[in-house]
């Protein structure tokens, strides 16, 4: 009984003292440390989309002037004061086109009732457009002071036989133009090109989930990253509102959820540039706040253990011993034995620290397994993501065979479509046989065949003994993309690609090889695909790249293998892709036994 009472006096005086002072502590720091890092947060986090914007905003607005300079140069260099009747200008506009490519489609001259006079680069004018007609020609002859500007449209003015669809923003003003004594009015017109602005804005990213967007005067939207999802419906924007905005920074609710928006002008146009970021990314709010404050209440808590396990060492032996072992916990030697003796309090303290280090190595262990899941998932997510822009132009390819009666043609760009999408899917898995593998970068070669109109042939090679075996679903399409577009897509000659797949001899290993006659790399350049660096996906890619793909390969098999690229300028690349010589059913039914004690685990729980 007197042991217990004991027990009892201590554990009421350690449980008034250690509860008072933490509950001061964790009140009184923990409602200063939120209020003071919220509003830091917050301000810090304006300030950086506030540079941004201004950043943003000097780069659209250089942009236009170098299309006012343009223009400019065209109108006094070129067409006024020349007579057209006695001296050409074409070779003049196609001089500045063709220095301007990157951002010019067409350079026009048109009479002022509405005849084309000059066009660079060379094309024809539609007989079905009516120029005296369009409001990029009256307007300028109105306005005749002002540049003006349409919105993006497709360019429908002149024939192309290379693409039907380059969407563009045409600027327009009214010229003199000379024939011989007589002087009349014209109208000189510059179609954009709309991804070089696109490229402007595309990856530019305010806080967390923060975006930035284009519109005109009276609200129309010029860019959105979601214009997509806009034009169908499936996401709202409030444009028209942020139009009636003056340049500043507000706080608004929008469909639920409190929001900043920044507005910014840009100059002559009467273009606004908007930052949108969600209040959720720049202050503490749920889940983060809670964990925010579980993890101030732990790290007080740990210290006032601490502090009090420093002042009972100063009382009692056992309470040093157990101090000592304490100690040792905090150098992280967590399977080092606990001191436990002394008084029945010690003892239960010494226990409960036991405990404690047991549960902490647990813990630990958790959380490397979830880390590594973590990363699984992640890497499962890239293999999963598809270039939109292939699937767009996959389907333009079938409208236009349905529209000019290639009936079976199209229905085999649309059976290598739907094998291509099965076998990406596989059910979820991560691993495939080498079969499938070879049949999906297979019907992706036949579509960008059909695409590309035969500029490249392909020859793809396996072995029997490895078709069967164990691959990285997705591995060897992101490589051959690259072969495509970056390798083969500018060369004036046909392109090769072959792609093959054995044992190789010396290691024993699968080995794949996939090489091409493009225009190859330089070694800089090679140590650049394995850089680590933070990825961008491109228009013109599927988003995965050559690192991502070497990574997976060493998360899912090992450090022992991946990719190796060789490559010469003007010569071509060849990738070695290095594998575990493993039969897929062995695989298959490993994933199968750790589904079941997935299972188990969770019936357990």
């Amino acid at each position: 009984m007197s042991a217990e009472k004991k027990g009892l006096g201590i554990r009421y005086s350690i449980f008034i003292y250690f509860t008072v002072t933490a509950l001061v502590a964790i009140l009184s720091i923990g409602l200063s440390m939120y209020d003071r890092f919220s509003d830091q947060l917050t301000e810090a986090s304006q300030n950086e989309d506030q540079i941004l914007m201004n950043q943003v905003n000097r780069s659209v607005d250089t942009y236009l002037r170098n299309i006012m300079r343009l223009s400019d140069a065209l109108y006094y260099g070129v067409v006024k004061n020349t007579d057209i009747s006695e001296e050409g200008i074409f070779d003049r506009m196609k001089l500045l086109y063709d220095s301007n490519d990157g951002t010019v489609e067409n350079i026009a001259l048109f009479s002022g009732d509405g005849e084309l006079l000059s066009v660079a680069p060379a094309a024809r004018l539609r007989s079905t457009v009516r120029t005296w007609e369009e409001s990029w020609f009256k307007e300028p002859l109105e306005k005749m002071e002002n540049l003006h500007f349409s919105m993006p449209h497709v360019q429908y003015i002149f024939d192309d036989a290379k693409s039907q669809y380059k969407w563009v923003i045409s600027v327009s003003r009214a010229v003199e133009v000379t024939k011989g004594v007589s002087v009349s009015q014209g109208v000189l017109l510059i179609d954009i090109r709309y991804s070089s602005l696109e490229q402007l804005l595309e990856n530019v990213t305010l806080g967390n989930g923060g975006y930035v967007y284009l519109i005109s005067n009276d609200g129309q939207i010029i860019y959105h990253p979601k214009a997509q999802l806009i034009d169908s419906g499936r996401v709202q924007e409030d444009h028209q509102k942020a139009a009636g905005y003056r340049d500043g920074t507000y706080e608004e609710v929008f469909q639920g959820e409190k929001r900043y928006v920044t507005v910014k002008s840009v100059g002559y146009t009467g273009w606004k540039l908007v930052g949108v970021t969600p209040t959720r990314s720049v202050s503490f709010s749920g889940v983060k706040t809670r964990l925010f404050i579980l993890f101030v209440v732990l790290l007080i808590l740990f210290l006032l253990l601490v502090i009090n396990f420093y002042i009972s060492s100063k009382i009692t032996d056992p309470i040093h011993e157990l101090e000592g072992s304490v100690r040792k916990l905090e150098d992280g030697k967590l399977d080092v034995p606990v001191y436990i003796g002394g008084s029945y309090e010690i003892q239960h303290l010494g226990r409960s620290i036991a405990n404690m280090a047991s549960q902490i190595q647990v813990l630990m262990q958790d959380i490397v397994e979830e880390h590594e899941a973590k990363r699984k998932r992640e890497f499962d997510t890239l293999q999963s993501q598809i270039n939109p822009h292939f699937l767009y132009n996959t389907l333009d390819i079938i409208v236009w065979m349905v529209e000019n009666e290639k009936k079976s043609e199209a229905v085999k760009v649309v059976t290598a479509l739907a094998r291509f999408f099965r076998i990406s899917l596989s059910k979820g898995k991560s691993i495939i046989p080498v079969r499938d593998e070879l049949e999906h970068v297979r019907n992706y070669l036949t579509i960008q065949q059909m695409r590309f109109k035969n500029k490249f042939t392909y020859q793809i090679s396996a072995r029997e003994e490895v078709l069967e075996l164990a691959s990285l679903k997705l591995m060897l399409q992101p490589l051959v993309e690259n072969a495509i577009y970056h390798g083969m897509e500018f060369m004036d000659g046909d392109g090769e690609i072959l792609i093959q797949a054995e044992i190789c001899e010396s290691s024993g290993h699968l080995c794949f090889l996939i090489q091409d006659n493009g225009l190859g790399m330089t070694g800089e350049q090679v140590e650049g695909l394995f850089a680590d660096q933070s990825h961008v996906p491109s228009k013109r890619g599927s988003g995965i790249g050559v690192r991502n793909v070497n990574e997976r390969i060493k998360l899912y098999f090992g450090e022992d293998y991946g990719l190796r690229i060789w490559s010469e300028p003007d010569e071509g690349t060849k990738i070695f892709i290095d594998l575990p010589a493993v039969p897929y059913q062995e695989v298959l039914k490993k994933d199968i036994r750790s589904e079941k004690g997935g299972q188990d685990e969770a019936g357990k729980a």
